[in-house]
């Protein structure tokens, strides 16, 4: 190892401490690190002065300009809601079929009833609308009252067996709670209602049940009837199970799904945002 020998008053000065032979320089901090140092606590000052800062007793701990996180979000949310009220304006004189035709409009009503939709909505249809067992699937093309505009519109104001005065109503009849089927004739017409979307599955007797009971409502050939609100049993589509319990179920205990009415608890524009957003998930006619 080559050591190095520097004059004595070059030599750099320590503090005095030693350890084991280990000296502590002491250097100071090199001067470009000091101006930082004084300029960052310059800085704290003037901003301490402007911004909000620690409370000062007797002082404004607002600073100067009296700046806060939410005077900041009041100002942007006024903002937002000039821009929200000219769009809000249109839409309130303007139906679901018009809005349609205005790009900018559609955008921002898809953007209202999607957040509407999350609010009022998901809980029971499913943050995707996917819907679950007695909560249909609104992504689908299968609607038990119609899918189009109006349709949905007036669904969404009235609801489904909700008590308004509007609302849309139909009773299926408990067949086997009322006696009028016999438990045997039950069974023969859920094999009969499988059959409709299964060809391999067939039961005569339940066929000429079906059509003497069921057929006034679901139709001869089980495609269902939405005036009344009658699924199609068709399509392999089940609201609540294609299991033959499931069937059995409903045949004996008979269906009836209620649907809150959002008339008076949403506004018109809010319920007209609702109606273009459930149309726009894909099964909308």
């Amino acid at each position: 190892m080559t050591e190095i020998n520097k004059d004595q008053n070059d030599a750099p000065k320590t503090t005095g401490h030693d350890w084991d032979g280990i000296s502590e320089y002491n250097i100071p901090a090199p001067r470009w690190w000091l101006i930082t140092w004084i300029i960052c606590i310059i800085w704290a000052v003037i901003y301490w002065f402007f911004y909000p800062t620690w409370p000062i007793p007797g002082g404004n701990s607002k600073g100067s300009l009296s700046w806060s996180g939410q005077s900041q979000l009041a100002e942007t949310q006024a903002e937002i809601d000039v821009i929200k009220s000219v769009h809000l304006q249109k839409i309130s004189k303007m139906t679901p079929q018009e809005i349609q035709q205005d790009p900018q409009l559609m955008e921002f009503a898809l953007n209202g009833g999607r957040s509407a939709f999350k609010e009022n909505c998901a809980a029971c249809h499913g943050s995707g609308a996917q819907g679950s067992k007695g909560f249909p699937n609104l992504n689908d093309d299968d609607w038990l009252w119609g899918g189009t505009l109006d349709q949905i519109q007036q669904t969404l104001k009235y609801g489904i067996r909700s008590g308004h005065d509007k609302s849309r109503s139909s009773q299926m009849p408990s067949f086997g709670l009322d006696k009028i089927l016999t438990k045997d004739e039950i069974k023969s017409v859920a094999e009969h209602v499988m059959s409709l979307s299964d060809s391999k599955l067939k039961n005569e007797a339940g066929e000429k049940i079906f059509a003497a009971n069921c057929a006034v409502c679901h139709g001869v050939n089980g495609k269902g009837d939405r005036l009344v609100g009658a699924p199609n049993l068709s399509d392999a589509i089940w609201l609540y199970g294609s299991k033959k319990s499931d069937i059995l179920y409903s045949i004996f205990y008979a269906r009836a799904g209620v649907m809150p009415y959002w008339s008076g608890r949403l506004d018109d524009n809010t319920i007209k945002q609702l109606t273009l957003y459930v149309h726009s998930l894909g099964g909308g006619e």
